[in-house]
């Protein structure tokens, strides 16, 4: 009798404690649930055995990138029901413990023991990279960098379309994302107020985006570095394609190795969160030490929410294993904290969250309107990873559990001058 998903949608219940307000279809063809509702596709019973041998979320994750977990419909609105249900619930250690003293919920546990099969663990996907001993010595970061930027131009063409800007897009009503990702770029530049001849490095250059603004729009010569191979030779081809390799070099170089300061300004974009907690003072200083005196960083960076007790944060299981290995986010206090103990001034934050949660939404979009393709350019598992990811990255910067801070910061001169006009606000595009 086919009449799996009756069953793992009861279990499921009595392990959540909870209404389960999605549709479960099941590897034998049977469904369960509202009808109206989508759908957890259970494909097969690999799936239940990649959950009961890593509870949580690495678990599903490791599920959805395989294959043998699909979402039918709405994939934001499952992902909505499930940050309620596991993620956030995961969040309470002590609540989830007493849940597993509930004799119901231990004989549910035992019951799904048995529906799984033959208690043997599923290999990882091969997406899944393995959390290093050593973080944050040049080796380890050049392997993680490669992971999530090496994976071919063309699939981040899919996905981030011709602007080739892999963070947050800055909104005007009624803009495209070509138009607001020329917006942020515009938005840095004003910031740190670059006139032509200044000298820019841009640390972290991604394919060139920035780099090629700054020049062609402000006539600033740049230099910019990425330890992504991939990403350089794009950009490379990008500037003289430009016309402009009089005034962009494009380096495959570590950030602690660039040596020919002093700049008048720098950019760092999207990249800080690969820093890491005990690297982020060192990081901080070495960009202080490469400025001139008056010169100006602009640091856009992801932000978490602080915690009551910061010695209880880990770092978040299905990014670290597949999308940004040993990457870490920090509270946008902690990151201006760090950057005034390596003597910096902060002379301005600018929050804008909700930008990233509607750029993320117009990336998902892009990458679902053309997933065959994407597929085909990497992997299904890669092209499943960024869906999950972008997907439930928008939704956490809406609900207000991550945030995104561009945090301008100056080097003073000796006299104390800022070199700031007294009224900074005058910069918005």
């Amino acid at each position: 009798m086919a009449d799996a998903a009756s069953r793992l949608r009861n279990l499921a219940e009595q392990l959540l404690g909870a209404p389960l307000p999605v549709r479960i279809r099941a590897w034998d063809g049977s469904q369960d649930g509202p009808p109206d509702a989508p759908a957890l596709v259970v494909r097969n019973r690999r799936a239940l055995r990649r959950l009961l041998f890593k509870p949580g979320e690495l678990g599903l994750a490791r599920a959805w990138v395989s294959g043998d977990l699909e979402v039918e419909g709405d994939l934001y609105r499952v992902l909505q029901v499930m940050a309620g249900l596991v993620w956030e619930r995961d969040e309470d250690a002590r609540g989830l413990a007493e849940a597993l003293r509930d004799p119901e919920v231990r004989a549910a546990g035992r019951e799904l023991l048995r529906l799984a099969g033959p208690p043997i663990p599923p290999a990882p996907p091969r997406e899944e990279v393995r959390r290093r001993r050593h973080l944050h010595t040049r080796h380890s970061d050049r392997r993680a960098i490669s992971h999530h930027y090496d994976v071919g131009n063309d699939f981040y063409e899919v996905v981030l379309g011709p602007s080739m800007v892999y963070s947050c897009a800055y909104w005007q009503d009624g803009g495209t994302l070509e138009s607001a990702q020329r917006d942020k770029l515009e938005l840095v530049c004003a910031k740190l107020g670059l006139t032509e001849g200044q000298r820019l490095l841009d640390v972290g250059c991604g394919w060139g985006s920035m780099a090629i603004h700054a020049a062609r729009e402000h006539g600033v010569r740049v230099v910019g570095v990425t330890l992504s191979q991939e990403q350089a030779a794009y950009a490379r081809k990008r500037v003289a394609d430009e016309g402009l390799t009089d005034r962009v070099e494009i380096r495959v170089q570590d950030y602690r190795d660039v040596t020919d300061g002093p700049y008048d300004a720098i950019s760092s974009i999207g990249m800080a969160e690969h820093v890491g907690a005990e690297r982020y003072l060192d990081y901080a200083s070495d960009l202080y030490a490469l400025l001139k005196p008056g010169g100006r960083l602009l640091n856009h960076q992801i932000a978490r929410r602080p915690r009551r007790d910061e010695s209880s944060y880990e770092v978040d299981a299905f990014i670290d294993a597949y999308v940004f290995p040993d990457g870490e986010l920090a509270p946008v206090g902690t990151t201006v904290t760090q950057l005034e103990r390596a003597g910096f001034e902060v002379r301005d934050v600018e929050s804008i969250r909700e930008h990233y949660a509607r750029t993320l939404r117009e990336w998902v979009t892009r990458l679902e309107a053309d997933r065959d393709h994407a597929m085909r350019l990497t992997s299904p598992g890669r092209t499943r990873v960024w869906l999950l990811y972008m997907a439930a990255s928008a939704l956490a910067f809406e609900r207000n559990r991550i945030g995104v801070n561009q945090v301008l910061a100056v080097r003073a001169a000796d006299s104390g001058a800022s070199g700031l006009p007294l009224r900074t606000r005058t910069w918005n595009t």
